[in-house]
């Protein structure tokens, strides 16, 4: 919410219309009685509080559907036709939607969900595909994906919620036979550093696994890199993609990784640009387009590293194809520095998501 409002309030309005939807924790698209205005996490949460409140069965958006005979997209409400009532659903506004910017992360929003509802409807969309997006967010195949590439990566393996709820034992001597602690277990799919933990020991492996297991059916298990720097470097563009000056993360004290808390709850720290050579500047711009091209990406992309201080060599961690996108995020703020300031930035996204589409309105569907 918060990256959407900042998006919402640095875009230009000689240049553009704009209509806010609204998804609303019940799965509900909703035309908001307010566009969001939020910068702290306390005024998003009222913001949640306040459509809930203000919410009208008239507001609610069913399905997007784009008609073939012109660019009108049209908002479809359930009416006060009852469940059990045989009325079709009726307009209850048409949106002129030249583009649609999805600024929503983690699932449902980056996973290639909605990102296939803009392709059944026929509507530009910035950012990543179906594949690219669905690839992005599940760690376990962007780690096959980067392996295929020659990227390199921390050791990792994929464990199965359901073998891990039939026979933890033979889990634990797994992982145990292959990584030396300590390891880093995590969801597979699934953003913010949620559900991630850090596991010194075996009883802690336990714990890690029993936690990510809430959160998705693969929960992968990856060796620790040493003494790690975490470098981030942001990607833009479809075909021919520019990296970014690269960015470190420094964790807010007390944290024993970058988390969810130092992320978001804690005074973590980013230096902007990281403070590497020349060369290792160059290789990890080379690494992150690599990365960005090997799951097939469009539009946008950051990728994280880890630096081994000890043995001077990166590890491509992930790719997150709908990074976080307030005026302070890192995805903004590396292009901010690269010469690229957040205005301008949205009006390439913009432009890099029609432009995609338009090649792909030029490729057949069928022999015939």
């Amino acid at each position: 919410m918060r990256s959407a409002a900042s998006v919402l309030a640095n875009l230009d309005r000689k240049r553009y219309d704009t209509a806010a939807i609204y998804i609303d924790p019940e799965g509900r698209w909703i035309l908001p009685s307010r566009p969001p205005d939020v910068s702290t996490d306390a005024e998003a949460r009222e913001y949640v509080r306040d459509q809930a409140r203000s919410f009208r069965r008239d507001s609610e958006v069913v399905m997007p559907a784009r008609p073939a005979a012109d660019d009108t997209l049209l908002v479809f409400s359930r009416g006060a036709a009852g469940p059990d009532e045989d009325a079709d659903p009726s307009p209850i506004r048409a949106l002129h939607l030249d583009v649609a910017f999805p600024v929503l992360h983690g699932p449902y929003g980056e996973d290639g969900t909605i990102q296939g509802l803009f392709e059944l409807a026929n509507v530009p969309y910035v950012g990543a595909g179906v594949m690219a997006s669905a690839v992005g967010m599940d760690k376990s195949i962007t780690k096959v994906l980067f392996a295929q590439r020659g990227l390199p990566t921390a050791a990792v393996d994929t464990i199965p919620r359901f073998d891990w709820m039939a026979d933890r034992a033979a889990v634990l001597r797994r992982v145990a036979g292959r990584f030396a602690f300590p390891v880093f277990v995590k969801p597979a799919n699934l953003g913010s550093s949620v559900g991630i933990s850090k596991a010194r020991n075996e009883a802690e492996l336990a714990a890690s696994l029993d936690l990510a297991a809430q959160f998705d059916r693969k929960v992968l298990v990856e060796a620790a890199v040493p003494n790690a720097r975490e470098i981030e470097v942001a990607v833009l563009g479809n075909e021919v993609p520019e990296a970014s000056v690269p960015g470190e993360i420094i964790p807010a004290e007390g944290s024993v990784f970058y988390d969810y808390e130092a992320k978001y709850t804690k005074d973590s720290g980013l230096l902007v640009p990281a403070p590497l050579t020349p060369a290792q500047t160059a290789e990890v711009r080379r690494l992150a387009i690599e990365a960005y091209q090997a799951i097939d990406a469009a539009g946008l992309g950051r990728v994280d590293f880890l630096f081994d201080r000890e043995a001077c060599a990166w590890h491509v961690s992930e790719i997150n194809t709908m990074p976080g996108f307030t005026t302070i995020s890192m995805y903004p703020r590396l292009w901010e520095a690269s010469g690229l300031a957040y205005g301008a930035l949205l009006d390439r996204l913009i432009d890099l998501g029609l432009e995609r589409h338009a090649a792909k309105q030029e490729l057949r569907t069928s022999a015939a």
